[in-house]
């Protein structure tokens, strides 16, 4: 049976190379070296490589307080959106030498609880969360902690704590000003009956831009579905829409996974896109390419959002400040959304 392999020590690259472990200590934990010569520094992180070296991570943390963590929840891990936002808060963290957890609360409040004890358990130096519904009182609770944390994606007004997240208002406002420039005057929506406040923004968008067009708002073009069991929700709302004495021109889907569902259900009742109904999306999918028509999206900006969730969190381990960023959607224009 072959015996685990000794770790390296820091003792053990100071015998190699001829010199204290203290100064092997001082040149491995990245202090400035203009106090020694280059030619040792450079001797020392060479030898370190070439005996496997690994730094005591434990050990570091408990010198210096940190564990270059930071804990990353989001609502599901598996959806193109946060598995991107994901990757790029990764490289983000990666480039200041952070290590980043992740967990996905699935919309669940009390998972969410578990996730963030969980992370504060491990002693994380802090978290980036696109929060789940009726989560505030978590939230409230970082704050009274004083623990690190920035918001992404979505976030809660009257709290004041760090967030980066999409003008929803004005991006939901956009895309309906498209349907309408296109000649579109009935014009439905497909959105979640919740709380979330960055769904209700894409509503209140919606609104604006049928008031400012001067067009009346139908309260039977408007659909809320329930985000616990959604597919049914959907297939039910775009039957009722068709069903309507004076259906709707156009539809704007407030997410993409109820666009996906919508033109699931439209290609099967055989309604032509656009030429029978207009369609407009939130965000890009690659379920997209299941349909014949490229869809009209609201393209949100989804690697400077986690660029700079990622920034603001990390400056607020350094020092504590509050900031709160808004940043525009790009509204990208494609065959469902324009009539031949």
């Amino acid at each position: 049976m072959s015996l685990r392999k000794k770790k390296v020590s820091l003792k053990d690259i100071a015998q190699q190379v001829g010199v204290s472990t203290a100064l092997v200590s001082y040149v491995l934990n990245n202090k400035r070296e203009d106090r020694i010569s280059k030619e040792v520094a450079k001797k020392i992180r060479s030898t370190a490589k070439k005996m496997n070296y690994r730094t005591n991570q434990i050990a570091r943390s408990l010198k210096t307080n940190k564990t270059a963590t930071l804990g990353l929840i989001v609502a599901d891990i598996s959806n193109p959106f946060f598995s991107q936002l994901a990757r790029f808060i990764e490289d983000q963290a990666a480039a200041a030498n952070y290590t980043v957890i992740f967990a996905s609360s699935d919309e669940n409040e009390q998972k969410s609880q578990n996730l963030i004890n969980v992370f504060l358990d491990r002693q994380v130096d802090g978290l980036i969360i696109a929060p789940a519904e009726n989560t505030k009182p978590q939230i409230r609770a970082l704050q009274r902690s004083a623990t690190p944390f920035v918001l992404v994606d979505r976030y809660f007004p009257d709290l004041k704590c760090s967030y980066v997240a999409l003008d929803n208002f004005q991006a939901a406002r956009e895309a309906v000003r498209h349907l309408i420039r296109e000649g579109n005057r009935r014009i439905g929506l497909i959105t979640f009956k919740t709380s979330f406040f960055h769904i209700n923004e894409r509503r209140n968008g919606y609104l604006s831009a049928l008031r400012e067009a001067g067009i009346p708002i139908n309260k039977k073009w408007i659909r809320e579905i329930n985000m616990a069991d959604p597919a049914p929700g959907i297939k039910k709302a775009v039957a009722d829409m068709l069903a309507l004495p004076t259906r709707p021109e156009a539809l704007f889907f407030s997410t993409n996974m109820l666009y996906i569902q919508g033109m699931i259900y439209l290609r099967q009742q055989g309604i032509k896109v656009p030429d029978e109904i207009a369609i407009v999306s939130f965000d890009e999918t690659e379920a997209s390419e299941l349909f014949d028509v490229p869809p009209t999206y609201i393209r949100q900006p989804i690697r400077e959002m986690g660029q700079q969730a990622t920034r603001i969190l990390i400056e607020n381990i350094e020092r504590r400040h509050t900031r709160q960023v808004h940043l525009p959607g790009e509204l990208i224009i494609n065959t469902s959304s324009i009539r031949r």
